[in-house]
């Protein structure tokens, strides 16, 4: 097998290879090394140790000549560095965690190298996942002397989206076949519509969430990157599954084989399209690629439906109450005592909180959590919180009615194609580009995100999939039918 174009195979392509003894778990892993190495410029990597990849890559070649190989065995990827990872630095992208490393892994880690797959690295993402541009990163990508954003591969002056936007660049960029992320409030989704590759958001508690560095407990889920729909079902075969002894809020769902029903007819699928998705906020040429996507969907024999999720502007003020309360909570934890950033002057106590929490931190962090603290203080916990806590209901209610006309919901994933890099001046314009993923967040909802197209100046753009709970094969299976029917997955950026 060439190794020249490594980068360019899939997942299934890879493992294949790798079976067959076509090429080494060694040789394939030495190629995005190097890989990694010539493109640093892009910031998608905080951390390589290229002798423990080649270790790992090593015992996988020994697992693969015993006949004991795994599902992904042999297969290089790469690690928000949300994920601890034994071995590796684990920062959350923030000062506060700056040189801390893990004793043990992620639950997420641990079953995809347990599958065999080899960690290339770790890779940038707003600091705690706090953003929508990856452009909140404080530690220093590899090779680059301080704190920088991570950059699209398609337009290195635009952001890549976030927060995992070091993930969605470094799959786009053939740097790593697949990669994790995490989902907040649309952190896999829309990085991956800005970078032209496919993510998906499994239902809430499908994948552990042991081992993440939390943000808002009660939205956060992992998820597999990747080139396409059928290889984020082989990943997510292996992440998934129930974790009763680390994580209290995981499913008592069975792992399964997700890739089962990917060449499934999707003739009389019934296809959701929101209204609220397509009105004045929504670019043109995002809603020219979308309703391509969408005739392309008829070609193949599914039906539309026009249906409504009348509160799904009310999910963003609902979102930015809930997430930086729990976040406010979570992070409080961050104090300067037992691990993680320390003042090195304080007078006392408070002070050394005060100070280490205020140099640990970035400006979005604070901003966060100050909003977070504000809307549990007393008199306002009722006025706020609780409010928003109905409303999240009534927001999953409407997905609940609107599924008994449809199979799946779809639409675009974000208002535009990737914006410049230091264009959002004002937080307030990131917390609107999430108006159409943060719905199914709030909801625990799977969602997906799948190229459709190209919009201006030749910038990606994403469909977004919805499915009811626990209904990932069947998103997946949607998405597979549109991407053998389409070649925009199969697109590259130019330069890599």
């Amino acid at each position: 097998m060439s190794t020249t174009d490594l980068h360019a195979q899939s997942v299934r392509e890879l493992s294949a290879a790798l079976r067959q003894r076509r090429i080494s778990a060694t040789e394939l892993a030495q190629h995005f090394l190097a890989r990694i190495r010539q493109h640093q410029a892009l910031g998608a990597f905080l951390a390589v140790d290229e002798e423990l990849t080649l270790a790992q890559a090593r015992a996988a070649d020994a697992r693969l000549a015993a006949g004991q190989a795994g599902a992904l065995e042999g297969l290089p990827l790469a690690h928000k560095d949300i994920f601890v990872t034994q071995g590796w630095p684990s920062t959350a992208a923030s000062q506060m965690l700056a040189g801390y490393r893990s004793p043990f892994d992620a639950t997420v880690v641990h079953r995809l190298a347990a599958a065999g797959a080899v960690t290339l690295g770790k890779l940038s993402c707003d600091e705690f996942a706090m953003g929508s541009g990856n452009e909140n990163a404080a530690i220093a990508p590899i090779g680059q002397a301080q704190a920088a954003p991570c950059r699209n591969p398609w337009d290195a002056s635009r952001v890549p989206g976030g927060s995992s936007g070091g993930s969605a660049a470094a799959v786009a960029a053939g740097l790593t076949p697949a990669a994790t992320g995490t989902d907040t409030g649309g952190s896999i989704r829309q990085p991956a519509a800005f970078c032209g590759i496919t993510g998906i958001k499994p239902t809430y508690g499908r994948v552990s969430r042991y081992g993440m560095i939390a943000f808002a407990s009660s939205l956060d889920q992992a998820g597999p990157m990747a080139r396409s729909a059928e290889d984020c079902a082989l990943l997510l075969s292996a992440m998934a599954g129930p974790d009763p002894e680390h994580d209290s809020t995981s499913l008592d769902a069975p792992a399964e084989d997700f890739s089962r029903q990917l060449n499934d007819s999707i003739e009389g699928l019934r296809i959701g399209v929101p209204q609220e998705f397509f009105g004045d906020g929504i670019a043109d040429d995002v809603r020219a690629a979308v309703e391509a996507a969408l005739k392309e969907y008829e070609k193949l024999g599914a039906k539309l439906v026009p249906v409504s999720l009348p509160r799904t502007e009310l999910s963003i003020p609902v979102y930015y109450i809930i997430a930086p309360a729990e976040a406010s909570s979570n992070l409080s934890r961050f104090d300067g005592v037992k691990f993680g950033h320390r003042a090195a002057q304080y007078d006392d106590l408070n002070d050394m909180y005060v100070r280490t929490r205020s140099e640990g931190f970035g400006e979005e962090v604070k901003r966060r959590i100050m909003v977070g603290t504000y809307v549990l203080s007393h008199g306002y916990y009722d006025a706020y919180y609780l409010k928003a806590l109905k409303l999240r209901r009534m927001i999953a209610d409407d997905f609940q009615r609107a599924f008994q006309q449809c199979d799946v919901i779809a639409g675009p994933v974000a208002p535009s194609t990737a914006w410049a890099i230091g264009a959002h001046k004002d937080p307030l314009a990131d917390y609107l580009a999430d108006i159409f993923t943060l719905p199914a967040s709030l909801a625990g909802l799977p969602g997906m995100s799948l190229p459709a197209g190209f919009g201006a100046g030749g910038m990606p753009v994403g469909l977004q999939l919805i499915g009811n709970y626990l209904q990932e094969a069947r998103l997946l299976n949607v998405a597979h039918r549109l991407q053998q029917a389409t070649d925009w997955h199969l697109q590259t950026p130019a330069g890599f």
